[in-house]
């Protein structure tokens, strides 16, 4: 038998879609496209916090570079 398909809040899907902006800009910064995939998987607490908190994409990139 096949699974449902689980479908994601609001909620969830605006903090994915944060990443993956918060992800272009560490790429601007220096990052490889992987480095920064890695980087907001090991940190994906303290960015889930700059999120709520509401940092810009941008912000939160300069955070984590700095």
């Amino acid at each position: 038998m096949a699974k449902k398909k689980e479908e994601l809040d609001e909620e969830t899907l605006a903090l994915i879609h944060w990443c993956i902006e918060v992800e272009g800009f560490l790429v601007a910064g220096g990052a490889t496209l992987a480095q920064a995939q890695e980087h907001i998987e090991d940190e994906v607490e303290w960015f889930t916090d700059q999120f709520y908190d509401g940092l810009t994409p941008e912000e939160a990139a300069k955070e984590a570079l700095a």
